[in-house]
């Protein structure tokens, strides 16, 4: 355990002494390559719309039975409720 924890810790120094070492202009470069990867995701993966007519109906059967489960359980739902097996 406390191997791994001072070789993670020399290798992290490690990474900054390097990015200490590299000039301005390399470390403005890699800014503006990882801004332009940011900006372009959105438009490689777009967020999905929300379809409200895409989710299928409750059968009447569930929705009773859900209804018979809020009832019987008042603790039902609220936080810091506990569920015993």
């Amino acid at each position: 355990m406390s191997v791994r924890l001072l070789y993670l810790i020399v290798i992290r120094v490690c990474g900054w002494l390097v990015l200490l070492g590299r000039p301005a202009a390399s470390k403005d470069a890699e800014l503006l390559v990882l801004r332009h990867e940011v900006a372009a995701l959105p438009r490689t993966r777009p967020r999905p719309r929300l379809d409200w007519a895409g989710r299928p109906p409750v059968s009447a059967e569930i929705a009773a039975l859900t209804g018979r489960l809020a009832t019987e359980n008042h603790g039902w739902g609220t936080s810091g409720s506990r569920v015993s097996c």
